[in-house]
């Protein structure tokens, strides 16, 4: 029987980092069904859920020690299959958020779809450099679920009354 963990390793950026991770999994019986990684500063992150032999997962951590030895955070979670049907039938959109980058786009854009039952399922974020001035541009990207029976009319118009207090733009794409 195949069980899904949910597999992080937080660490020094460095070549081979990738393989050396996928092949211990892959060693173990594992495949990996769903990916995020990244280069952040010099810090190199990965998120994955990984499927593998139920009899395996105790094997999991011990499998990691070598990299764990040399300053690598590893942490691995089982996943229940129950909660990934908790939103079945939820609508499914892109917000898109840009402007000038300042403290606390984040947070007020995650509250702002807390407070009106919507579910972040994905989320990237990145400032970047305007070209002439040099200012920091702030951009996100979410995909969002809501949940049937909210009016997209409603929710958009409060998440865009959000953004105008916090001086961003948002758009909102239904997927």
């Amino acid at each position: 029987m195949r069980t899904n963990v949910v597999f992080t390793l937080t660490g020094p950026d460095r070549i081979g980092i990738v393989e050396e991770v996928t092949r211990v999994l892959f060693e173990l019986g594992g495949n990996v069904e769903t990916s995020r990684m990244a280069r952040l500063g010099g810090e190199f992150a990965i998120l994955m859920l990984v499927a593998m032999p139920e009899e395996r997962r105790s094997g999991l951590e011990a499998a990691f020690a070598p990299l764990v030895a040399q300053g690598y955070k590893v942490t691995v979670g089982q996943t229940e299959a129950s909660r990934a049907a908790e939103h079945i039938g939820w609508l499914p959109y892109q917000v898109e958020v840009t402007g000038a980058d300042h403290e606390g786009i984040v947070h007020e854009v995650a509250a702002g779809l807390s407070r009106l039952g919507i579910n972040i399922e994905s989320a990237e974020t990145c400032t970047t450099a305007a070209p002439v001035s040099g200012t920091p541009l702030f951009t996100m990207t979410a995909q969002v679920v809501v949940p049937p029976g909210v009016a997209a009319t409603d929710w958009v118009a409060a998440l865009s009354a959000a953004a105008d207090e916090s001086n961003v733009d948002i758009e909102v794409t239904a997927l």
